[in-house]
């Protein structure tokens, strides 16, 4: 079952005077990430890279900043897919204290530094939605409302015409039983748009 991050968490190594800042968060999409990047490049002006990599839509990426080629971002990506991560960005940014550290010290210090931050993340299981759509008389809008909030769906739209037309999403795995026991409850008054 994949994962994502109830919010971001950090870490910091000091490795022979290198400073690594590290971080992973929830993020939706590549673009999320790549403002993400932008505002840690604008608040840490003077780091000396700013490694970076993405599990999220289905997307993956992984960026070295300037540091050897698969010494930074591709381990901290690595990191991420087995801990089987989506929805995840993990960030590292390195002040270089003046001594090298090696391909090895390097893939060792990116790879630590967003395992740390894994520890202190709380992970939380992804769960598919799905999307529902159902009309019904005006009669029947209050119960179909507290079926809703019953079921712990999300109400995406409500319109009004000769019917009420109601968008919501939920867990997947719970909408069969919700659209039997709401089938039940509106004595088939209520018309799925969405064939279930």
């Amino acid at each position: 079952m994949p994962y994502s991050l109830a919010a971001a968490a950090h870490s910091e190594l000091i490795i022979k005077k290198s400073r690594f800042i590290g971080c992973v968060q929830p993020v939706a999409d590549r673009a999320e990430a790549l403002a993400v990047v932008a505002g840690l490049r604008a608040r840490y002006p003077d780091a000396s890279h700013v490694c970076w990599a993405l599990l999220a839509g289905g997307h993956s990426a992984a960026v070295d900043d300037g540091e050897p080629g698969g010494t930074a971002g591709r381990p901290m990506l690595e990191v991420l897919r087995h801990q089987d991560l989506e929805g995840v960005l993990a960030t590292v940014v390195r002040y270089y204290g003046g001594t090298p550290l090696g391909a090895g010290g390097l893939l060792r210090a990116y790879t630590d530094s967003v395992a740390q931050a894994l520890r202190e993340a709380t992970r939380i299981p992804l769960v598919a939605q799905r999307t529902l759509a159902c009309r019904a008389p005006y009669a029947l809008e209050g119960l179909i409302r507290r079926r809703i909030d019953s079921a712990g769906a999300s109400l995406l739209a409500v319109q009004h015409g000769s019917e009420v037309e109601f968008h919501l999403t939920l867990p997947a795995p719970a909408a069969a039983e919700f659209i039997a026991a709401l089938g039940e409850a509106g004595q088939g008054r209520i018309a799925w748009l969405d064939a279930p």
